[in-house]
């Protein structure tokens, strides 16, 4: 009699831990679709480290001989006037001079006063961003030795830039983390959860833009992390 009891107990045994398994696996894979995707924002204020500004001059006239000279004479005086305001040498860039024929367009009138007008251009790369602001707001002064500096070319507009990135990504994302976190964690307090492991995360591009128009040099860096967490009960 023993002998048969003792098999049947044994199936029933390994039924009932069967179902237990069944239960815990689908119980877990049903949890693992317990999940919440949360945005965490990073921004940053920094100051250019980069500055590129186009000195423009532009010279009118019927005779190209008179009108190089006249260019030649404002580069060197221009040239001077950045050394000695503590630009280096290896920071100007002069370009060669453009010239417009005005006699020579197509569809150009016959008309005009002048024949040539010439585009000189003296480009200042610079990592000493507040030293070049600070000329900026002094060119004024080369009027004063009869240089007529042309402003307001979108073509020659001054562009900062902020090239060191890198240094400051790794707190921005931690950041972004954090804040993605804390969203999570009230997310998970509200729905009586508890926030689990992170199913996956995906970092977003950064954004370099200019915190505003009126001040070009200072710009705002952005990054928004997504991440999606577990829920546990």
């Amino acid at each position: 009699m023993l002998t048969r009891i003792l098999p049947a107990l044994l199936i029933a045994a390994g039924i009932l831990f069967l179902g237990v398994f069944i239960k815990s696996g689908i119980d877990n894979f049903a949890y693992r679709d317990r999940v919440v995707a949360v945005r965490g924002l990073a921004e940053k204020e920094v100051m250019a480290n980069k500055v590129t500004w186009p000195i423009v001059c532009k010279e009118v006239g019927n005779d190209l001989t008179s009108i190089y000279d006249k260019i030649t004479s404002n580069t060197a005086k221009i040239s001077k006037f950045l050394t000695d305001n503590g630009i280096s040498a290896d920071e100007i860039l002069v370009q060669p001079p453009q010239i417009l024929d005005l006699q020579a367009e197509r569809y150009g009138s016959n008309d005009r006063p002048f024949r040539y007008n010439v585009t000189s251009v003296v480009v200042v790369t610079s990592p000493n961003v507040e030293k070049v602001n600070k000329l900026i707001s002094r060119q004024t002064e080369l009027l004063k030795q009869g240089i007529a500096i042309t402003a307001g070319d979108y073509e020659y507009r001054t562009i900062y830039e902020y090239t060191a990135l890198n240094d400051i990504k790794p707190g921005m994302i931690a950041e972004a983390t954090a804040n993605a976190r804390e969203a999570a964690d009230k997310f998970a307090a509200d729905s009586k959860s508890r926030l689990g492991k992170i199913k996956t995360a995906s970092q977003g591009q950064f954004d370099i833009s200019d915190r505003d128009p009126y001040t070009p040099y200072l710009k705002k860096v952005r990054v928004v992390s997504t991440i999606v967490f577990y829920l546990e009960d």
